[in-house]
């Protein structure tokens, strides 16, 4: 394109001087804070329950999830480019990309036991017919459940405000945590643990209150009303004097003894919160070191199949189940999730992997060049699922002259030539 001054002043635009003033202000008002951002409730915030929570979030918002063609074999054929797979992979809505979404769905349903993925720009009326294309999608707390209706609590990012909208189960994904009975019941585990954390906090407090909690054991009985008010007379001239004095001293008569209280009671609730905290982390999978990024192999491989998968499956089922109709299912389409096996790959395995990977033809020099953050060759043969180690077949190749060289085309006609 030809460098033109006056076309570049006549299109320039600048985000400071060439303001929109239609744009200036909003007739909704604004925040201060994300009012689409999620926020855990019922104390979760508080508790060891919101690590845990978005640590499990984050590894499951890191799988791909796609919208793809299957073949007759149920096998992965190629990813249907459609406003779905666009919401999956790019571009969930206007304020969250799609990993971001995804994270947002986890987190919001195992604080919430269940949670709702509703259409929000679709090609078709949703509340009419099954068949239609979702172009964006949130995140929805279902407040009332109807026969074949749910009522959702989702953000409108037209109006910045939170709005109750009534869709057909046939149209929204329902998704329902599959470790409910371990974290959102009642009486569950992690239920039991709040609470536990909830009395060591209140014991917390209690304890650094700034009480003293003194016993003044007076030269004489305090059982007649008298005695009873001198004894009260001399319990507040001594809060006056550690009050008004600077560092908190005071002076009593050597008949008086002081008897402090505020000692540690002994009791087994730290105990019991170890041993609730270990249930807890037993029970969804997890162990510290998944926490702290030092498990081994078989620890997230564990971690991975108990915790993981089942969340990301409930998730595709769900999508798949709602979002493609039974013609679309028929044709071959449907929603899959890829992880990556090469994400806890130590760097000093990879070569050994990638020849074992290449030698069995299961991929290319450019598949694994990709994975290791190189960019990919421009040789034809790196893109040939072929064992480097061995020689080609002798059909592929072409035969050698006298000299050593493959003779060229050229060379054949002139040689026919000569014969003749």
């Amino acid at each position: 394109m030809e460098f033109n001054l006056g076309s570049r002043l006549r299109k320039a635009w600048n985000a400071f001087f060439s303001r929109d003033p239609t744009m200036e202000y909003s007739p909704y008002g604004g925040y201060s804070y994300r009012p689409d951002r999620v926020r855990l409730t019922r104390g979760n915030e508080r508790t060891i329950a919101n690590s845990v929570y978005n640590r499990i979030s984050l590894d499951v918002a890191s799988i791909s999830i796609q919208h793809v063609r299957l073949d007759e074999n149920g096998r992965y054929k190629e990813t249907i480019e459609d406003g779905l797979n666009s919401c999956l992979t790019l571009s969930a809505n206007i304020d969250q990309t799609s990993r971001a979404f995804i994270q947002d769905t986890v987190l919001s349903m195992l604080d919430e036991g269940v949670v709702a993925i509703v259409p929000i720009d679709a090609s078709a009326n949703f509340y009419r017919t099954s068949s239609f294309d979702v172009y964006s999608m949130r995140t929805a707390k279902i407040i009332e459940w109807y026969p074949d209706r749910v009522r959702v609590r989702v953000y409108n990012d037209r109006t910045g405000e939170k709005e109750d909208l009534t869709y057909p189960k046939s149209s929204v994904c329902i998704i329902e945590n599959p470790l409910y009975s371990v974290i959102n019941e009642p009486n569950s585990t992690a239920y039991r643990l709040m609470r536990k954390l909830s009395l060591l906090d209140a014991a917390d407090e209690q304890a650094n209150s700034g009480k003293l909690d003194l016993i003044i054991q007076l030269p004489y009985t305090v059982k007649s009303p008298l005695k009873q008010e001198q004894a009260e007379k001399r319990r507040h001239q001594i809060e006056d004097q550690l009050m008004g004095s600077r560092y908190g001293i005071a002076y009593i008569d050597s008949t008086e003894h002081i008897t402090q209280l505020n000692r540690s009671l002994e009791n087994n609730l730290l105990k019991q919160i170890e041993y609730l905290t270990n249930q807890f982390y037993a029970q969804l999978g997890i162990t510290t070191t998944v926490m702290d990024g030092t498990a081994n192999e078989e620890t997230m491989l564990n971690y991975q199949s108990r915790t993981v998968e089942p969340i990301i499956s409930a998730i595709v089922d769900e999508l798949k189940r709602k979002f493609l109709t039974q013609t679309a299912r028929s044709q071959g389409q449907s929603i899959m999730f890829f992880k990556d096996p090469f994400k806890l790959v130590p760097v000093s395995q990879i070569a050994e992997i990638a020849d074992k990977m290449t030698r069995n033809e299961i991929m290319t020099s450019n598949e694994i060049r990709q994975i290791i953050g190189m960019k990919p060759s421009g040789d034809p043969e790196a893109d040939k699922l072929r064992n480097k180690n061995l020689s080609e077949p002798k059909e592929n190749q072409q035969p050698l002259n006298p000299e050593g060289d493959i003779p060229s085309k050229e060379a054949d006609g002139e040689e026919t030539e000569k014969e003749e």
